[in-house]
């Protein structure tokens, strides 16, 4: 259940009465809200003089609930705004790790030709092997903030463990929790409590009730931008990387109020998929789209058979914005 307490009830009144009740307190902007459980069904007899308005729910996917909230949420990027009536999706791009100044310089001087205004790159990267490239770590982080203040763009990259969170929230425009990272509740609950947007992907064996519920933690610590990344499911196929659940996209806009954006990449693992995916996921009318790209990707330190190259995402971008005036969505 989630109650909106009189706006009068101050900090310390509605801290103890989160104690009181065991519910978790936070504030929305406007007033201070207590979150029990979605097995609460009925409202206290004591805490009606104390309450605006009170909303009961199915399951513990409650704050991303339509049930409580319907419309979907704004988020702003600063640069473009996304979800709620805006009718935006945006497109992420850039290589699947940093590398080096001059591939990271390429990728930057790519989106400014394009309009794209995010750069995405990974400065830690939880690979599956140790004996693989972990990313440049605080350097790539310099390097990505170097492409920032350079070109104007908004940097998105990903938090892998907490022993670099604080540096991620400290250099990143919007935190990515990846598919790895999508149980650990203490990035979770960190990045509830950072003044940023929030991504996070869904891990490749989770259900969509725990996807969501991993929002619920970042979303009851009080930030509420947060976006879901459908990024491919593990299923029984073994000749594409994942599977890339569009049924249960379709399932997140009709019961969830949080923007989702799509990830082919990763979901095909191989570049001649990507392009074709990528402009099914636009006809869906989602918020935005999430692309690897290149400029070599075959000299990539990590996932070169999934990056596209320049010319490959040169001409997906192009297409893109046909298909989305088709569903009455527009490319930024």
């Amino acid at each position: 259940m989630i109650i909106h307490l009189n706006k009068s009830i101050d900090n310390d009144k509605a801290e103890a009465l989160g104690r009181q009740y065991e519910a978790i307190c936070m504030h929305d902007g406007a007033r201070y809200v207590l979150i029990t459980s979605s097995k609460v069904k009925e409202l206290d007899a004591n805490l009606k003089s104390l309450t605006e308005a009170s909303f009961i729910s199915d399951t513990d996917i409650q704050l991303a609930s339509r049930q409580y909230n319907p419309d979907t949420r704004t988020i702003d990027l600063g640069v473009v705004t996304l979800g709620g009536q805006t009718a935006n999706t945006i497109v992420i791009t850039g290589p699947c790790s940093v590398e080096s100044e001059e591939q990271i310089e390429q990728a930057a001087t790519l989106c400014i030709e394009l309009g794209v205004k995010v750069l995405r790159a990974g400065a830690y990267k939880p690979r599956t092997s140790p004996y693989t490239f972990q990313g440049l770590g605080l350097d790539g982080l310099k390097l990505l903030d170097k492409m920032r203040t350079k070109h104007g763009l908004k940097i998105i990259t990903e938090v892998r463990d907490s022993t670099h969170i604080d540096e991620v929230i400290e250099y990143a425009d919007i935190i990515q929790i990846g598919a790895k990272a999508m149980y650990d509740q203490g990035i979770l609950r960190k990045c509830g409590k950072a003044n940023k947007p929030v991504l996070i992907k869904r891990g490749f064996g989770s259900t969509l009730q725990e996807f969501v519920q991993s929002a619920e933690f970042v979303l009851s610590s009080g930030n509420p931008d947060v976006m879901l990344c459908e990024r491919g499911i593990r299923t029984f196929e073994t000749r594409t990387r994942f599977t890339l659940d569009l049924c249960g996209v379709a399932w997140l806009r009709e019961h969830t109020n949080l923007p989702v954006i799509l990830d082919p990449s990763h979901a095909m693992g191989y570049a001649y998929g990507v392009s074709d995916l990528a402009r099914a996921c636009v006809a869906m009318g989602v918020d935005g789209l999430l692309i690897e790209t290149h400029p070599n990707p075959k000299a990539a330190k990590s996932d070169a058979e999934q990056q596209l190259n320049f010319e490959q995402f040169r001409a997906l971008h192009k297409s893109l914005g046909v298909v989305a005036g088709a569903v009455g969505r527009h490319i930024v």
